[in-house]
């Protein structure tokens, strides 16, 4: 288990899940996202968002935390092989953010809910797409089999937590996607190229935690 200064910080850096009728639906509203980030949201931009949420996993091994990830499919029709939490659409049976983010994280990779401690919500963050994204942060306990849907995942894999806490290993990038200027977080490791909406909740999570110490 992590000692209970890990636990107690972590505890902080996070905030009490907001109830779906608290979600953000519109771009004005959002403190966090993409349309930080790009001007191109401007004009782009849908009317209304729609929800969703992640799981934020973080496995307690002892005296070394990491985060599980997945790896998309190349065949999916959005964010094709992206690095991704666990997560998607919050669905009309889901009675709240908490129950949609452990929903997707057992239907993708077979992660049940008697596995994670739920310790809060990092920042609603928006996406170019359409989405507001809820992050619910999760303690993991380990002993957890996977069982990845191969449909949607391609592979799920771990980071140690240090190295994404480390703004060392937070690049600001820049460039043109589908003929706009864009600006992104990116958190290479290894071979996996951390990017976008993942990388922006990662650095939402560091944030806090700086601010938790």
């Amino acid at each position: 288990m992590a000692d209970a200064t890990f636990f107690d910080r972590l505890t902080r850096a996070v905030s009490p899940p907001p109830a779906l009728e608290h979600v953000p639906r519109s771009y004005t509203a959002m403190l966090a996202g993409d349309i930080k980030m790009s001007d191109y949201l401007r004009e782009t931009r849908p009317s209304q968002l729609s929800a969703a949420a992640v799981l934020v996993p973080v496995i307690d091994y002892p005296h070394d935390p990491r985060v599980l990830l997945t790896r998309r499919q190349e065949a999916m029709r959005r964010h094709a092989g992206q690095i991704a939490f666990p997560g998607g659409r919050v669905d009309p049976d889901d009675i709240d953010t908490v129950a949609a983010a452990l929903r997707e994280a057992q239907e993708e990779i077979g992660l049940t809910p008697d596995y994670v401690q739920v310790l809060g919500a990092l920042s609603p963050y928006a996406t170019g797409t359409g989405f507001v994204i809820v992050p619910i942060v999760g303690l993991v306990r380990p002993g957890f089999t996977l069982a990845p849907d191969s449909r949607e995942v391609a592979e799920a894999f771990e980071v140690p937590l240090d190295f994404l806490l480390d703004p060392v290993n937070h690049h600001r990038h820049r460039g043109e996607i589908g003929g706009a200027v864009r600006e992104w977080w990116a958190m290479p490791y290894g071979d996996y190229y951390i990017w976008g909406a993942t990388a922006g909740l990662v650095r939402d999570l560091y944030e806090r935690w700086a601010k938790a110490g």
